[in-house]
């Protein structure tokens, strides 16, 4: 009798850890929001191509008729979700697509920003049957991703005294714990969790009276304790993602006289304790460590070659990779040691290009250079910038600010009203 038990907890443990691979392998394969799994760029894929051809890989279709915008599509299952603008430029759209590029459904939201770039920005966050995205305006939406239809919407907005830049609401919504994350900074709060089944209010943090940035918040786990990384225009903040305690808050940018200390958009990198995060316009890239609690970070290194603008920026082996700031219209390519913050390389990226977006899988560098519409397939290389295969993305209009995204070996890439799929794996 001992023996059979013995035996029935081993195939009991076998059965669990191949359960456990499983369920991992799932989750790492659907990316459900802004810049896969982790939102760190990376994109857990296997067998894709290590070189294309002169025109790049295989279009497998594009759709024309996404509306005018810079997020990003989020794939779950064999549905494709992405917000754009309607036909009048008057409203936020969200649209789910087959997996052949045909329009399934298309649904107004909310209002989009007024001001300075007013097209549609938030990359739809997908759990558990529910899209929750937010508009310009600041309006949270829960939508029903089956039909498209409503389920509960809150102007953050106004609710919450919302004070914003130049580009007014432009991050995409943290979802976990059946709570929503918004930031929308100012005298009444900082950040705020929502229910994410009803809307209601389930906590807000103090008010640092600081304008908002444009970073979509991360949640990170260190010594056995969670927290919620995010960003006003002037402070970077770690909050406590089940009271909304503000534990700690970071603003030594060293750099007094810099223009544009709100040009904050880019979500941190995070690993073993360690906050990488970015900024253009001559503030440059900076490295916190959290201590054991979570209740304070000290600055590391900063770097002064690395200050990526809008395109992100990823970890691979020990190496962050991105662009920088030279101005709104150029910017080089550099490789920066995640320890040391030693520049490794800083290089233009040759035939005219400049500063773009970044995302890596299966052991490769996706660039995509943002003037010319250039996506470019690079060997991680801390020595040089390594390009192995290019081409050029001629659909679509307006500057190329959407970032790519990888599932299922396929190479999705928008551009203003234009979405297209390319084939990346045999």
């Amino acid at each position: 009798m001992e023996i059979l038990k013995k035996v029935r907890c081993f195939y009991l443990i076998i059965a669990m850890a191949c359960f456990s691979q499983c369920s991992s392998k799932i989750t790492e394969h659907d990316p459900q929001w802004w810049r896969g799994t982790a939102r760190d760029g990376v994109y857990h894929e296997s067998g894709l191509l290590k070189t294309w051809g002169s025109d790049g890989p295989r279009l497998l279709w594009d759709a024309e008729d996404v509306g005018s915008g810079y997020s990003s599509p989020v794939i779950v299952g064999d549905r494709i979700y992405i917000t754009g603008m309607n036909e009048d430029e008057d409203m936020e759209t969200f649209m789910a697509y087959s997996s052949n590029g045909e329009k399934i459904y298309q649904i107004e939201y909310g209002s989009p920003w007024t001001g300075s770039y007013p097209e549609t920005r938030t990359t739809p966050a997908i759990v558990n049957g529910k899209a929750y995205v937010i508009s310009g305006a600041g309006e949270i939406v829960c939508i029903n991703v089956a039909d498209g239809s409503i389920v509960w919407k809150v102007n953050g907005g106004e609710v919450f005294g919302r004070k914003t830049g130049t580009w007014g609401t432009s991050e995409s919504l943290l979802v976990f714990d059946n709570k929503v994350i918004y930031t929308p900074s100012g005298d009444q709060t900082t950040m705020v969790a929502l229910n994410a089944q009803t809307g209601e209010l389930v906590w807000k943090t103090r008010p640092l009276g600081d304008i908002g940035a444009y970073v979509s918040p991360l949640l990170i786990e260190y010594r056995g304790k969670r927290q919620i990384i995010g960003s006003t225009a002037v402070h970077l903040i770690g909050v406590n993602p089940e009271n909304g305690n503000i534990e700690w808050t970071f603003s030594d940018w060293g750099v007094p006289d810099a223009p544009w200390p709100s040009i904050a958009i880019n979500t941190p990198l995070f690993k073993d304790g360690r906050i990488f995060f970015s900024h253009g316009y001559n503030i440059g890239g900076y490295m916190l460590q959290l201590n054991d609690d979570l209740s304070d970070v000290s600055l590391l290194w900063k770097t002064n070659d690395l200050e990526t603008h809008h395109g992100g920026y990823v970890l691979v082996d020990g190496t962050i990779y991105g662009s920088n700031w030279i101005d709104n219209a150029r910017g080089n390519w550099l490789a920066i040691d995640w320890n040391t913050g030693e520049t490794r390389f800083n290089e233009e990226w040759s035939g005219g290009n400049s500063k773009g977006s970044i995302i890596t899988a299966d052991g490769m560098l996706y660039c995509y250079e943002e003037r010319r519409g250039t996506v470019g397939l690079v060997r991680p290389n801390p020595e040089k910038f390594d390009v192995i295969s290019q081409f050029r993305i001629t659909k679509g209009s307006g500057p190329h600010w959407a970032h790519p995204v990888i599932n299922n070996g396929i190479l999705y890439v928008r551009h203003g009203n234009a979405l297209m799929a390319y084939q990346i794996k045999n």
